[in-house]
């Protein structure tokens, strides 16, 4: 029986803004004007340079930046750095456009629960399985369950720039574990790569995949790991 189920946050739980929304609202709050005309172009442009952190992978890597993508998530220096280098691929009316960007997406107003993630969370809490959050990231993602009210129904966070592995890496997966008093064997991981999210099977650990989708696409993608869970 399952004791403990692990989730991922960016494309599992949570889903992070549209590329477009993303540029108009720093657009807007740092008063940059950028002709109508230019802002879905611009905003295209900068997801397919893979420059909104939990939006779409880059369709190509610069070489420059290539060491500092395949390692972004082990700190927020280089978090940063591979994000805005990617941003910086695509021009803006004015260079301190890129921090900006990057910023935004910190916040907790860019990210939307799936619908599904309150029902679930709180159904495990009620049921007594302990929850922890495994993410790739590169900044605390703690104010953004605060700011939609999903924080009570979290045990544990065990974020990749705090402990300088990422996943795959059984590390992660194990640090998890361990904080939640949880056997490997008993203990379900809830993500949407594959090749990141797969890795906590090398743990003994169960693992279920949902697909990484804008959050009105899918209503019910993780109501299934209540009965994984059950």
């Amino acid at each position: 029986m399952t004791s403990t189920v692990l989730f991922d946050f960016s494309g599992t739980l949570f889903r992070v803004e549209s590329a477009e929304r993303w540029l108009r609202a720093v657009l807007e709050t740092t008063g940059t004007v950028l002709p109508e005309s230019e802002v879905a172009g611009t905003a295209r442009a900068l997801e397919a340079a893979g420059a909104l952190p939990g939006g779409a992978d880059p369709v190509r890597v610069p070489r420059e930046l290539a060491g500092l993508w395949r390692a972004r998530d082990e700190s927020a220096e280089l978090h940063r750095a591979a994000y805005t280098g990617l941003s910086r691929q695509v021009p803006l009316p004015d260079p301190a456009l890129h921090e900006a960007l990057y910023d935004r997406h910190m916040r907790p107003a860019a990210w939307t629960p799936y619908p599904d993630a309150r029902h679930v969370l709180s159904t495990l809490r009620e049921r007594g399985v302990r929850v922890g959050v495994v993410s790739n990231i590169g900044w605390d993602l703690r104010p953004v369950f605060r700011e939609h009210g999903l924080d009570a129904y979290v045990d544990a966070y065990v974020l990749s720039y705090e402990h300088g592995v990422q996943k795959p890496d059984p590390r992660l997966f194990t640090t998890a574990c361990e904080a939640l008093g949880a056997d490997p064997r008993t203990t379900l991981m809830v993500g949407d790569s594959r090749p990141a999210d797969g890795g906590a099977a090398a743990l003994g650990c169960s693992v279920y995949f949902v697909d990484h989708l804008p959050a009105a696409e899918r209503p019910d993608g993780l109501r299934p790991v209540l009965d994984l869970a059950g």
